[in-house]
């Protein structure tokens, strides 16, 4: 029998020895996972953080763009509210403009007809405070052919 405990005991060595290496190797592996974990969770940390930072400039950038585009849009409004203010005035500087120019044109069209208007109402205004001082223009109207047409109409 005692070599059957030896037998026993050899058998039983060889387990026990196998299960020592499988409590090692579970070990070494629970020990390599508990590290791989820590570093992984340190990733997931740091990768969330940077995450957020991003988040926040992002944020923080379209914020300012849109504020940008509002003061852009403001600015776009007033612009095209002067324009129609300056196509307005232009439109009026224009007709006035037109209108200048047709007074000028009748002016320069009637201006030797209402110089010669001119002097002839001189002519007779002279005429009139020289009868009416006392002088007879009677024998030259006889004489003068345009007197006659003068008396005429």
């Amino acid at each position: 029998t005692a070599e059957a405990y030896k037998a026993s005991s050899e058998e039983s060595g060889g387990v026990i020895a196998m299960m020592d290496l499988l409590v090692a190797d579970v070990t070494r592996e629970m020990t390599t996972a508990e590290a791989e974990e820590k570093v992984a969770q340190g990733n997931d940390e740091a990768m969330m953080k940077d995450s957020a930072e991003k988040r926040a400039m992002d944020s923080k950038s379209l914020s300012d763009r849109e504020g940008s585009k509002a003061d852009m849009q403001a600015e776009l409004e007033k612009s095209e509210g002067d324009k129609a203010s300056a196509s307005t005035d232009l439109m009026a500087l224009e007709q006035y403009m037109a209108a200048l120019h047709a007074e000028c044109d009748w002016l320069l069209q009637y201006f030797e007809v209402r110089k010669q208007a001119r002097a002839d109402e001189v002519d007779s205004l002279g005429k009139a405070k020289a009868v009416l001082s006392g002088a007879d223009f009677s024998l030259l109207q006889r004489g003068s052919a345009r007197a006659r047409k003068f008396l005429r109409h």
